[in-house]
């Protein structure tokens, strides 16, 4: 069994796409993967599965919601393994005093990367962006909501991304952790 992260994107944010952490549970059950875990009520589920690479992973989750909760949301899933490149690509972690106000942009496809990159002219110092091999990062010192560049990120990026907060990925590595990889 190799453990995933599933991330979706924009769910519980206002008062659309309202999908309750039990039912997102029950619906990853009922496609047969195990140790299902949510973590937040934003869209955080790690979990077991047997024989699937993250990218069919995403398609069949962002299907069964459309089909059986009736909300379209995209969906980025990635492996235990690839949230430990992610973790070890962050050079802003250091420097981020606040997990809060350091983002992690997830996207499923590494080749959509370098367009993020297109953000870069609106950091403002002491403001930092990187983009590494799985993720980028943005340390937003300021704040995240006085941020054009995380105004960007957040966003601009599309349904090619999503973003947590550092406090929260690292959270992620600990549910991951927990049910072993």
């Amino acid at each position: 069994m190799t453990t995933y992260i599933a991330l979706l994107r924009g769910i519980n944010v206002g008062k659309a796409k309202r999908i309750a952490m039990m039912d997102l549970r029950a619906l990853l059950d009922g496609l047969g993967h195990t140790g299902v875990a949510t973590l937040l009520n934003s869209g955080n589920v790690v979990f077991q599965s047997r024989q699937k690479t993250p990218t069919k992973l995403a398609v069949e989750i962002s299907a069964a919601i459309a089909a059986e909760l009736k909300i379209d949301v995209p969906v980025i899933v990635k492996s235990a393994n690839e949230l430990i490149t992610i973790l070890a690509e962050n050079t802003l972690a250091e420097a981020a005093d606040d997990p809060s106000r350091l983002l992690v942009a997830f996207v499923q496809d590494a080749g959509v990367l370098p367009a993020l990159s297109a953000i870069a002219p609106l950091v403002v110092p002491p403001e930092q962006f990187r983009v590494g091999r799985e993720a980028a990062y943005l340390h937003c010192a300021g704040g995240i909501l006085e941020s054009r560049a995380a105004e960007a990120l957040l966003g601009k990026a599309g349904k090619a991304a999503t973003t947590r907060n550092w406090a929260t990925v690292l959270k992620l590595q600990a549910l991951v952790e927990k049910l072993g990889s």
